[in-house]
């Protein structure tokens, strides 16, 4: 179900957000379609929002709504397709040392100093909205964005033995999961945290034998959003319709 008109939950409210200054492309203005209330958006309900290019941070479902610019594609990896590249295959290699565990969604200290660590070095997760400017706000901040939720989500943090690397926030669909934001050790010179937090995702799908790893939104046009082409075959939301973006695209 990609097409709101036939959305079944009545009880939700769509609105437009006022234009803001556009975070991936320069010079643009861009504005959200935001759905409301955020306690009636269950697992349930985000199953169909997902379908139809929504995302979620925090308690707050969006998807882009820009007057004059659909850059943004809804995107997601077919698992069953899935081939790594040999650069992936390396990078799985690589990191393939790392344990895994899937954690219920809470706040631990260790992993906010991660992120802080992260932040200071890459950029803001929220890239709409001004970076903090205290570590109390910072935290709050944190905890509005990766660790409330009203559907099924988990964390799962990469220890290499007892030292932390990377933490991963998973959201659970029906048809997949969503990746919804990985911050890593970035001190580490020729690592490939990201590639292999991506890589982990696609093969925990396949475990759970569910065909998709939702990743967000694809920006051709943006070097930090456009690396999602890499994991093929990728689809892309587009005219309401799924179809394989390297197609599309080329």
């Amino acid at each position: 179900m990609t097409n709101l008109h036939d959305f079944p939950i009545k009880s939700l409210q769509f609105y437009a957000t006022s234009p803001y200054a556009c975070s991936y492309l320069p010079n643009l203005e861009a504005r959200s379609q935001v759905v409301t209330p955020a306690q009636f958006i269950t697992t349930e309900v985000y199953n169909n929002l997902i379908l139809a290019g929504f995302r979620r941070s925090g308690h707050f479902t969006y998807r882009p709504y820009c007057d004059h610019c659909k850059a943004c594609i809804a995107s997601r990896v077919r698992v069953d397709q899935f081939k790594a590249t040999r650069s992936q295959k390396r990078a799985f290699h690589k990191h393939q040392h790392l344990t895994a565990h899937i954690l219920p969604l809470q706040f631990v200290a260790e992993h906010f100093q991660l992120y802080q660590q992260y932040l200071a070095t890459r950029h803001t997760p929220m890239d709409d909205q001004t970076p903090p400017t205290s570590t109390s706000d910072e935290e709050e901040q944190y905890r509005q964005f990766l660790i409330q939720s009203h559907i099924d989500s988990y964390l799962v943090e990469f220890r290499e033995g007892s030292t932390l690397r990377m933490v991963s926030v998973i959201d659970q669909v029906k048809d997949g999961i969503s990746s919804v934001y990985t911050f890593f050790d970035t001190t580490l010179a020729h690592s490939s945290f990201g590639t292999y937090g991506i890589l982990w995702q696609i093969e925990y799908a396949k475990k759970l034998k569910l065909p998709y790893v939702y990743l967000g939104y694809y920006i051709e046009q943006s070097k930090k959003m456009s690396y999602k082409m890499q994991y093929q075959p990728l689809e892309g939301l587009i005219d309401n319709q799924w179809t394989v973006l390297a197609h599309q695209l080329a």
